[in-house]
């Protein structure tokens, strides 16, 4: 597979730019074969700004060739911005990966660090950076960092929501980066690595009742709370 590098080395973005292109990669990957797109609204929500604004930005990256756009129709990205934009997720996550693991940042609080030093434009510090931490192949919150090549490791898809009552399962990867959401996982002690049993299920509300870590500790989520978790469990424990 070509590397990264190869495929984006033809242009360099914008701050913004690059910003877009992440945020459609993003979109795109809600359905399970990517072929849907992202329409210009749901682009717009996830940037905080007008459809106009947005619609203004793709004529611009289409006429760069990064992505496919038509008038009323989804946006997809092209080869070139496929890359750009798992260029872009590629330095984040490792980003995030190096301020957690080195610098003792805490998981809620590594997002917006990242999101600044995603924007640096050398991929010599990226490739060492990677080098530097083993070539990690997930960041803190589960998430799959793209290799130099733009492959991710699969992502698990069960949630603790779906988990039946009297199972153990392992927590993997969580679906909310929002800084209150982690910070409450941690304080139950849910954290990467945790191995919970659930143990009762409320029909009133699917609140989960678990016990965390061999039974240390017995904690209530809601079913909104463990919908953002995802997990491995039974056989896949053993992998």
């Amino acid at each position: 597979m070509r590397s990264l590098v190869n495929l984006v080395a033809v242009q360099e973005l914008s701050f913004t730019e690059e910003n877009y292109l992440k945020a459609i990669w993003a979109l795109q990957q809600r359905s399970e074969s990517g072929g849907a797109g992202a329409s210009v609204n749901d682009i717009a929500a996830r940037a905080s700004t007008k459809p106009a604004t947005v619609t203004d930005m793709l004529r611009k990256l289409s006429e760069k060739g990064l992505i496919r756009y038509e008038k009323y129709r989804p946006v997809h990205l092209t080869e070139e911005g496929t890359a750009h934009a798992l260029g872009v997720l590629r330095k984040h996550r490792l980003w995030e990966t190096f301020l957690h693991s080195t610098l003792g940042f805490s998981w809620d609080e590594v997002h917006e660090v990242a999101e600044q030093l995603e924007h640096i434009q050398s991929p010599k510090l990226i490739e060492r950076l990677d080098a530097f931490l083993g070539h990690p192949r997930f960041d803190p919150h589960g998430d799959p960092i793209p290799d130099a090549g733009g492959t991710l490791a699969p992502m698990p898809s069960l949630t603790l929501a779906a988990v039946a009552v009297g199972t153990a399962c392992r927590i993997v990867a969580v679906r909310d980066g929002d800084s209150a959401f982690l910070q409450q996982l941690e304080k139950l002690g849910l954290r990467l690595g945790a191995n919970v049993v659930v143990e009762e299920r409320l029909a009133y509300d699917g609140s989960l009742g678990m016990r965390v870590e061999k039974g240390k500790n017995e904690v209530w989520v809601s079913e909104k709370m463990a919908s953002g978790v995802l997990v491995e469990c039974g056989s896949q424990l053993a992998k």
